[in-house]
């Protein structure tokens, strides 16, 4: 029983025990590569989540890890494939809204909703929502950016990468199928210059990028080369659910 974890722990350590922050993991079920589980997103957020949060409590801050929403947006090209599971911008507002008025209705005053899945975007729908409930802090962390990848790994990519592989091949290791089996993760880029250069965005077509559905070669991924990355970014997160919770946010600017 982990007492930061809602989903292990019980209502008498809940009811004796005042939370600060609450946190809602968010990823995604969608291929990743042939060696990678439908659910890399959601399962390398929820343990990222965690285990930021134990580094958190054990330095006394009173942090919930909410059940991960393993529903994302994703590309077209990427939708049609069996089992990739799509949610529009609008069932997102709507669940995130419903789980800010039950926290909200219940005290909570400081949340932080951590994305693990690149094709969602949720400060449009933070700034939406912040109105409806204006005495309560609300923050994204987005885990996956907050290093550069190139000081720990090898390869580039942004989807079933050589990182990503790295993070299921520390906590998950019974879920990765031989790296023989992963494809090499080639992926087109536009031809265009100007989408080349970031003058202008558009999505990908996924089935015009990937033939294996991943963008990045997993192919020197190892675990400890996963354990030292999540070392840092559980670290990272972890002093900010402490800084959070013992913070007033209603004084926060100098």
């Amino acid at each position: 029983m982990k007492p930061y974890i809602l989903e292990q722990t019980n209502w008498k350590q809940i009811k004796n025990q005042k939370y600060e922050v609450a946190v809602l993991p968010w990823g995604a079920t969608e291929p990743h590569n042939y060696h990678l589980p439908y659910g890399t997103d959601s399962l390398e957020t929820a343990k990222i989540a965690e285990e930021a949060a134990e580094k958190a409590w054990e330095k006394g801050a009173k942090v919930m890890v909410l059940p991960t929403i393993p529903l994302g947006i994703q590309n077209m090209g990427q939708i049609e494939l069996p089992f990739c599971l799509h949610t529009t911008l609008s069932t997102q507002q709507m669940i995130l809204r419903d789980i800010l008025k039950a926290l909200y209705n219940q005290g909570i005053r400081k949340f932080a909703l951590m994305n693990g899945h690149g094709g969602n975007d949720f400060k449009q729908l933070i700034r939406d929502l912040q109105p409806e409930f204006p005495e309560m802090f609300l923050s994204i962390v987005e885990w996956f950016k907050l290093f550069d990848n190139k000081d720990y790994f090898d390869e580039d990519g942004d989807h079933a990468n050589e990182m990503e592989t790295c993070i299921i091949m520390h906590y998950f290791p019974q879920l990765v199928r031989p790296l023989e089996e992963a494809g090499e993760g080639a992926a087109k880029s536009f031809k265009l210059k100007s989408l080349k250069e970031k003058t202008a965005w558009t999505p990908r077509r996924w089935d015009k990028v990937s033939e294996d559905t991943g963008v990045g070669n997993p192919k020197k991924s190892t675990p400890e080369k996963g354990a030292r990355f999540l070392n840092d970014v559980t670290d990272r997160i972890a002093a900010y659910f402490i800084e959070l919770a013992n913070c007033d946010v209603n004084s926060l600017y100098d």
